[in-house]
């Protein structure tokens, strides 16, 4: 059996993972993105927007953008950071314990000329995607090869497919459950590390190490009539609740940082 199949979504270039029991996932190059995450019973579990691009244009409305080295506008650099309009590698796959993965990596000489002047910093960054039964595991590591430190944030931004966002609650990210009546953009410093989502179909569980921070966040009808890669009312389709690391982190030369994500 081939565990990890050359594809492509849209223009896009991409790897499918296929566990022996059925999960499944679909991961593009550009952006070292998730773009689909399928549980061994068949079920489709991330969101990705009917508009969104698929040709390297900009990045993608959906699945788990990989955000990095800054979060939102908090930096001089572009929103997000560049690690999710970047072209990465896949750097190898296999199977463990029953779990087909695949890691991806990005460094400073895959950056072209204008981003990698304005971040000239000496990197690495590996993405690992893993799936297996009705789980999906990620895990981002972070490595400064250079001789001086830098700063950096970073965050696994996941579009969770919902029946009717209107019916979620979230436990464990704040110390009061968390309904989606409305737009909700808000960041819950210093989380626990577990979190659960019921909806009408039933409950998942969150799982962060490394990751301080969770954003949940959801447009709302107004914000996502304004966004041209969403139509009108898919905001009614997904909640975003990602792992984050949100002030900048030191890293030291030669040092490393990881976060794992997990969900079930």
């Amino acid at each position: 059996m081939t565990l990890a199949i050359h594809t492509a979504v849209g223009q896009l270039p991409a790897i499918r993972l296929c566990a022996p029991d059925g999960a499944e996932a679909t991961v593009t190059l550009y952006g070292a993105h998730l773009v689909s995450w399928k549980g061994a019973d068949g079920k489709e579990r991330l969101f990705c927007s009917a508009k969104s691009a698929l040709d390297a244009s900009r990045a993608i409305r959906g699945g788990v953008p990989v955000i990095f080295p800054q979060f939102a506008e908090q930096g001089s650099g572009m929103r997000h950071g560049f690690a999710r309009v970047s072209n990465w590698r896949l750097e190898d796959s296999g199977l463990e314990d029953g779990a087909a993965w695949a890691s991806f990596g990005l460094a400073l000489g895959d950056l072209p000329t204008t981003i990698a002047d304005a971040w000239p910093h000496q990197f690495m960054l590996c993405l690992r995607v893993a799936v297996r039964d009705n789980t999906l595991a990620m895990e981002l590591t972070v490595r400064n090869l250079g001789a001086a430190p830098f700063p950096f944030a970073a965050a696994l931004h996941t579009y969770h497919l919902v029946p009717d966002v209107c019916e979620v609650r979230i436990e464990g990210v704040s110390s009061d459950e968390i309904s989606m009546v409305e737009k909700l953009d808000k960041i819950y410093p210093g989380v626990s590390g577990r979190a659960t989502m019921a909806t009408s179909e039933g409950s998942m569980v969150i799982e962060q190490t490394g990751f301080t921070d969770a954003v949940v966040w959801n447009p709302g009808q107004v914000d996502a009539a304004a966004l041209s890669d969403m139509e009108n009312d898919e905001y009614k389709r997904f909640v975003c609740i990602e792992p984050a690391l949100l002030d900048p982190f030191m890293l030291e030369p030669g040092e490393a940082w990881t976060g794992t994500y997990r969900v079930s």
